[in-house]
């Protein structure tokens, strides 16, 4: 995978919905030695994904949507619990907004599925208190590669 990208998807933030409010984290955070200081959530398995701008290629708002909820139909039809979530540029100048679904207790293959279906270049996965890239197309990389990364929690 190009390493410009990957730092792209690294250092992007992901708000996520919890009972206290929502939660702001990046995957280029410092190793963590005991996941129980972690927020609860971030201890969870998880899956977030999205059906907007497949392989990075801009679509029209509407067809996004379209697509969007679509990915949210499947994922409830496979009584998955899913809430919404965004991941987004921590820029001054950044523009990059991309809605997404937080998918709890989702497996690693099914969500890599749901990613490579959508044409998304990467999902974000959690387990253990550790999160993941899955590569997902496979012109970025072999599809189910996996890049470690480690939870910063944001203000």
């Amino acid at each position: 995978m190009d390493q410009t990208l990957l730092r792209h998807y690294l250092s992007s933030v992901y708000e996520l919905p919890t009972l206290q409010g929502p939660l702001r984290v990046s995957l280029d955070g410092d190793v963590v030695t005991d996941p129980s200081s972690l927020p609860e959530l971030l201890t969870r398995s998880f899956a977030v994904l999205t059906a907007y701008n497949p392989r990075s290629m801009l679509l029209p708002r509407k067809v996004n949507e379209q697509r969007h909820n679509v990915m949210r139909d499947m994922l409830v039809l496979g009584c998955y619990r899913v809430e919404a979530c965004v991941g987004f540029e921590d820029e001054p100048e950044g523009t990059w907004r991309e809605p997404s679904w937080l998918v709890h207790g989702m497996d690693r293959d099914e969500a890599i599925a749901f990613g490579r279906v959508f044409r998304q270049n990467t999902i974000l996965l959690a387990r253990a208190g550790r999160p993941e890239l899955a590569v997902t197309d496979p012109t970025c990389d072999d599809v189910g590669k996996i890049v470690v990364g480690n939870w910063r929690v944001r203000p």
